[in-house]
């Protein structure tokens, strides 16, 4: 008989890149890894390159029967990147 986890779970590990456009922020590229590791290193370097206003690591959290997705949980933010209200 197989054991079935009708709750699993998948973790995404993202790198999101900013550009500056106008006054504001726009994504520029959005890089999924296998580990929190990789998209924090990611980003550090991302953050660094010339055009490049900022960067995120984050993860998320998607219920694979639903399809279902978490809100971000932010692994590390480097440069200028959005503002993090809470909600």
């Amino acid at each position: 008989m197989l054991d079935t986890d009708d709750t699993a779970t998948k973790a995404h590990y993202i790198c999101q890149t900013y550009v500056q456009q106008g006054r504001g922020l726009k994504v520029d590229k959005l890089l999924q890894y296998t580990s929190a590791a990789q998209a924090e290193d990611r980003a550090r370097r991302e953050a660094e390159r010339d055009g490049c206003a900022g960067a995120d690591a984050y993860m998320l959290t998607e219920d694979t029967g639903s399809g279902e997705v978490s809100l971000p949980t932010f692994l590390a933010r480097f440069g200028d990147v959005p503002l993090d209200d809470g909600s």
